[in-house]
Order: structure tokens, then C-alpha cells, then sequence
């Protein structure tokens, strides 16, 4: 390919399309991102007037979906799902015929996915055939739709000082109810304690979280059992939930003692 390769972004997250962006200007600085899509919709409008030879497509989007705009789209480009369930985008993808990265996006992953791209690109192969490929995804989409449980929340938007931040779950130690809001206290990229916060109470929030992971230990306190260091007794029939690496104690409150019933 002599001309540079260009590419199309569609995700209804502003943050995470801008994120994607960055990236990919990082990682592949000869791509040329010719648009960025909200919905699956205008990513398809966007497809047919300016024809990127890659288009990286968000799963979920409103209206229409990453899988229908891909359907759409058919083989004239090549797909890169981006999707916060990895669940199934594993076995969808097993075949190795469609490319996915899984929110956030983890530079690691998107070199590899890449790679790929750049392979199949130079080799000047035609997009692979994904009929079934799409069709067993859009399947799956749809059993998830109709009633089967969605998968835990992987990461969580929040406002730190003046900036947005992207952080994962698994960074997660305590969440604590903050009249409308949840503060998070999580770890850094350098394992540091840090702090922020999200508009959202306390109880959608927790909603979404694995509760094998997270436990409410409290009527304002939801804490990571893996960030736990110990717990101690308190009086009345209430604990203190003490964490690895952080000053803070966390309150047992006697509803949910049972949670450390071997006490």
C-alpha cells in the first residue's frame, strides 16, 4: 500500500474515541484517522463517504449496534470491535477472522492488534469473509439483551481534580457514598492510593460490580475483599475492615457482620 492506511472510530464514548485516537497516533503514526463516529448509524454514513480501510467499532452503541454497522459495512474494511464484555468477544473471535480490544484499551493489546493490521494491509489481502463470525456475535448480543446477566463493570469514568480518568475495577480498594455521589479510592499507575470521584450513588454502582469481588460492608462503604489486609472486632457487634497499603479504616456496621461471621 503506498498511501498512508486510514481508519474510522466509532464509539458513542467521547473520551474513549478520543482515547482510541491517541493511541493509535502513538502506536501507528502513519494511520490516518479519517472520522470519528457517536452510533453505529453515523459510522456507517461515515464508511461510505470516505472508505477506511480499517474501522475500529464499538459493540454497544445506540440505534445501531458495532455488529449491524459491521454487517453493513461487510468485507470492504477491516473490523477491530472494541468492547468492555470479553466474554464473549473471546469465542466470537476465536477463528482469529475479526480483531477485538477489550475497554480500556491496553497499549500491549492494541500493538498486537496492530501488527495485524499492518500484516494484512501490506499483504493487500481483501478483508476476511465474517458472515458467520458476525452472526454468532449478534447472537450473543442478543441473548444478552433478553434477559442474560451482563458482566461485572470492568472500569469506571471518573472525575479526578480537573481531568477524567479511566479506572478499572480491579484498581478499585473502597467505594464510599458521598450524598450523590460515590467517592472511589483506588490505585495509581504506580500502586499509590488515590482518590475520585463519580456521579453516581452508591447503590447503581454497586449494582454493576462483581459481587464476588465487592462486598458492602457498611450502609455507605462497598470494599474490594482483595484489597483487605484484616478485620477487627469493634463493640455492639461491628468490625473494622483494615486495608493493604492504606492508613484508612473501613466501618462494619452490625448488618453485614456475617460477612466475617468466623470472627
Amino acid at each position: 500500500m503506498s498511501r498512508r492506511p486510514t481508519a474510522l472510530i466509532a464509539d458513542d464514548e467521547p473520551l474513549l474515541r478520543e482515547s482510541l485516537a491517541r493511541q493509535l497516533a502513538q502506536i501507528w503514526p502513519e494511520l490516518e484517522i479519517v472520522g470519528q463516529a457517536r452510533n453505529g448509524r453515523e459510522a456507517v454514513e461515515m464508511f461510505e463517504s470516505r472508505h477506511p480501510d480499517v474501522c475500529f467499532l464499538d459493540v454497544h452503541m445506540p440505534g445501531l449496534s458495532g455488529v449491524e454497522a459491521a454487517h453493513q459495512i461487510g468485507g470492504r474494511a477491516h473490523l477491530v470491535f472494541v468492547t468492555a464484555y470479553d466474554h464473549y468477544a473471546v469465542q466470537a473471535f476465536a477463528q482469529g477472522a475479526l480483531d477485538y480490544v477489550v475497554k480500556p484499551v491496553e497499549r500491549e493489546r492494541l500493538e498486537e492488534t496492530v501488527t495485524r493490521l499492518k500484516q494484512r494491509l501490506a499483504a493487500e489481502r481483501p478483508a476476511p469473509n465474517t458472515e458467520g463470525l458476525l452472526q454468532q456475535l449478534a447472537d450473543q448480543l442478543a441473548r444478552l439483551q433478553s434477559g442474560g446477566a451482563p458482566a461485572p463493570l470492568r472500569w469506571v469514568r471518573a472525575q479526578v481534580g480537573q481531568t477524567v480518568r479511566l479506572i478499572q475495577v480491579d484498581d478499585i480498594d473502597y467505594l464510599r457514598s458521598d450524598t450523590k455521589y460515590t467517592r472511589i479510592a483506588w490505585r495509581g499507575d504506580g500502586g499509590e492510593p488515590d482518590e475520585a470521584l463519580v456521579r453516581m450513588a452508591l447503590k447503581e454502582l454497586v449494582a454493576q460490580l462483581d459481587p464476588g469481588q465487592f462486598a458492602q460492608v457498611h450502609r455507605s462503604v462497598v470494599v474490594n475483599l482483595r484489597a483487605i489486609s484484616h478485620v477487627t472486632r469493634g463493640e455492639n457487634e461491628t468490625a473494622d475492615v483494615h486495608l493493604k497499603g492504606r492508613n484508612e479504616v473501613l466501618p462494619v456496621s452490625r448488618s453485614y457482620l456475617h460477612l466475617f461471621k468466623q470472627m
